[in-house]
Parts: C-alpha cells; sequence; structure tokens
C-alpha cells in the first residue's frame, strides 16, 4: 500500500483482537467497548458499542480508516462516510470469509508476514476431527427471545467437531431474522446437545431446560447444556480457535 493507515478506529472486536496479534495495535486508535483489551497494553478509546457509536469521540482521533463489521452496522457505516470518513465494512459470515478477511487486514496494516504465520495456525487449529464414529446432534442458541440458531461459520465449526448441526439448513442464511426457530421444531429434532451464547448476556441453562416439553429433550435428560463465550464463536476472527475447541472437548 502507498499509505499505511496509522489511526485506525475499530468497531467490532475480532478486528481490534487481529491487530493486536498481528503487531499493530500502534496503529489502533479507537476500538469498540465489546473488545476486552488485553493485559500489558496501551489501552484504546473505547468509541462505539455494536449498532452504535459516539460519533464526536470518533471526530476527536482524526481517524484515517475505520473497520466495522456486519450488515447491523451499516447504517453507522454509510453515516461515517456521509462525514467523509474511510471506511472499509466488512462481512463475513463462513470461515472461508472470515479468513480471507484476516488476510486482507494482514494487508491493509502492512503486516502481512506474522498474519500469515497467524493464518496458519488458524487453519490448523481450526482441522476438521477425523473418523468421527457418531454425529451427535447439536443445537447452537445465538438468542433466546426469538430464538435463533447458529450463523454459518457456526454451523461449520459443529460439524468439523464431530457434531451434526440440527438446523444446518439455516447456513446460507446471513441475517439473524432469517435464522430464527421455533421451540417445537427443536423438540422435533431433539438435539443431544445443546451449545449456547447469547451475545453479550450470560447463558442460563435453567431457563433453556425450563421451557415448555424441553424436559424430553436429550440435552436436558443429560445435562448437556454448555454456554460457549460469546468472544470465542460470536466474533467472525483468530478467536473462534477457542470456541471450536471448547465445542471439540464437550462433543468427544
Amino acid at each position: 500500500m502507498s499509505q499505511i493507515p496509522q489511526r485506525i478506529v475499530c468497531l467490532s472486536a475480532e478486528t481490534a483482537d487481529w491487530l493486536w496479534r498481528i503487531g499493530a495495535w500502534e496503529s489502533v486508535a479507537g476500538v469498540t467497548a465489546y473488545f476486552n483489551q488485553p493485559d500489558g497494553t496501551p489501552p484504546k478509546p473505547r468509541v462505539s458499542g455494536f449498532s452504535s457509536a459516539n460519533l464526536t469521540e470518533i471526530t476527536k482521533l482524526n481517524p484515517d480508516l475505520i473497520i466495522t463489521f456486519s450488515d447491523v452496522q451499516a447504517k453507522l457505516a454509510a453515516e461515517l462516510i456521509q462525514r467523509g470518513f474511510p471506511v472499509l465494512a466488512t462481512n463475513q459470515r463462513t470461515l472461508a470469509e472470515t479468513e480471507a478477511t484476516l488476510a486482507l487486514l494482514t494487508r491493509v496494516v502492512d503486516c502481512e508476514r506474522k498474519g500469515e504465520k497467524l493464518l496458519g495456525e488458524f487453519r490448523e487449529r481450526l482441522a476438521t476431527v477425523e473418523n468421527v464414529a457418531r454425529r451427535p446432534r447439536v443445537y447452537f442458541e445465538e438468542w433466546n427471545d426469538p430464538l435463533i440458531s447458529g450463523i454459518a461459520w457456526v454451523s461449520e465449526l459443529i460439524e468439523r467437531a464431530g457434531g451434526e448441526d440440527i438446523f444446518a439448513n439455516l447456513r446460507t442464511k446471513r441475517a439473524a431474522p432469517e435464522r430464527v426457530v421455533s421451540p417445537e421444531q427443536i423438540r422435533q429434532a431433539d438435539p443431544e446437545i445443546i451449545f449456547a451464547s447469547w451475545c453479550g448476556k450470560p447463558v442460563q441453562a435453567d431457563e433453556i431446560s425450563a421451557r415448555n416439553g424441553w424436559n424430553n429433550l436429550a440435552a436436558v435428560r443429560e445435562r448437556r447444556i454448555h454456554e460457549i463465550p460469546g468472544e470465542d464463536i460470536l466474533q467472525p476472527g483468530f478467536r473462534l480457535v477457542y470456541g471450536y475447541e471448547k465445542m471439540k472437548r464437550l462433543l468427544a
């Protein structure tokens, strides 16, 4: 690149995390409040939630690049563009798209050497489990009201880890409202394992177990309801390796 950004504002946690990992933290000027900044690193101003941002604070940072993620931030990205800011809007939904986005970001900040090494680790740690004798039925709950099943990369990880996603047919649905499911659909599918991550709020396993008719689900009877931290499964970046490794342990 002829000019490498030096004052980047990251409005999604996975982007901030990746820039930190590849050694570009000095180029980060501000981050989303959803990013847990690593201990021992110079803290950056928190300038946004997920669907909203403090435009006054962002303006004060005088960013030379703002990176957004997903259709949820589309209106925010448009407003920032209208205000004259350079914006890179990412919208990865699959594991392949996630890897491609991470590779793109390494080029943006001229950290390709470090990035390629970490991308190799990313691919290696997300390798498919071989010789699976039997695949348990898995329901992933991204939200509890309404019930929303897992996004594409989550569905892919379930299968790589040795499970069978009971809503794999919804994998291609990119927007959350398209992945709304009914309690009856879940009762009929009878998942043997339930993974849940509720977009920033703690999962209540007792609440899941107490749902009408769910006491007969295999997952409830066997007490196989497990929370996966949102930062390890709902943010499409390097930290997916941690969520995947937890899935593998629980499915083994």
